[in-house]
């Protein structure tokens, strides 16, 4: 059974699908690297864990103003 909210649910809390794939991956890669979670979860993969603390509010999506780099 599955603890996260689906897909669809999460892209809604989020300014873009693109973003929140990003946020997730760039989160996973952190939990990877030694960074501990911000939420308690079942969860074993970091891009899980990742879309867990998405859909908890643990992890807020900040997308740049367009024209920087």
């Amino acid at each position: 059974m599955r603890n996260t909210k689906p897909f669809r649910e999460l892209v809604s809390q989020s300014p873009s699908k693109y973003a929140l794939v990003v946020a997730a991956a760039k989160r996973g890669r952190a939990i990877m690297d030694g960074a501990p979670p911000l939420v308690e979860t079942r969860a074993s993969k970091p891009v899980t864990i990742a879309l867990d603390e998405i859909a908890r509010h643990g992890l807020i999506i900040e997308v740049p103003p367009a024209g920087n780099k």
